[in-house]
């Protein structure tokens, strides 16, 4: 009888996807994300070795949102000391901190461990088409 294999880290094949956030809704790219940087897409998933992919989402400002979300969806951060709870609105966000909304959103979808935070730091984040990846985009394909 064979046994599953498992993975693993110095086996991991890592891949770099560009992923193109204009004209797409917010939450489907974010399920996607989080499914990459997990390594659920690889049929040598293991879920305690991190083996996803880098990813690079570009035009993250250009993405769609459903509803009224835009208006009335508020992210809220304590310092921990009283009063002192701060709220920021969506649109704001998606304006002036782009990279910190879309890695706060995958961060929910990731593993609350030591192992989710690694993964979460292979997401790279532009509000525009420009990026500093290509070579690495180009070598992977």
């Amino acid at each position: 009888m064979k046994l599953t294999s498992v993975m693993k880290p110095h086996e991991v094949q890592r891949d770099w996807v560009l992923i193109d956030a204009e004209g797409k809704t917010f939450g489907r790219i974010l399920t996607e994300v989080a499914t990459l940087l997990r390594g659920k897409h690889k049929p040598s998933f293991t879920p305690n070795v991190d083996c996803g992919d880098f990813v690079v989402i570009i035009n993250a400002q250009k993405a769609v949102f459903t509803g009224a979300k835009l208006e009335d969806k508020e992210y809220f951060r304590h310092s921990g000391y009283f009063g002192s709870t701060k709220s920021t609105k969506l649109s704001d966000m998606l304006e002036n901190n782009t990279e910190k909304l879309y890695k706060q959103a995958v961060r929910g979808m990731l593993p609350k461990t030591t192992l989710g935070r690694h993964m979460l730091k292979k997401l790279k984040v532009y509000a525009g088409s420009e990026h500093p990846h290509t070579a690495q985009l180009n070598k992977g394909n």
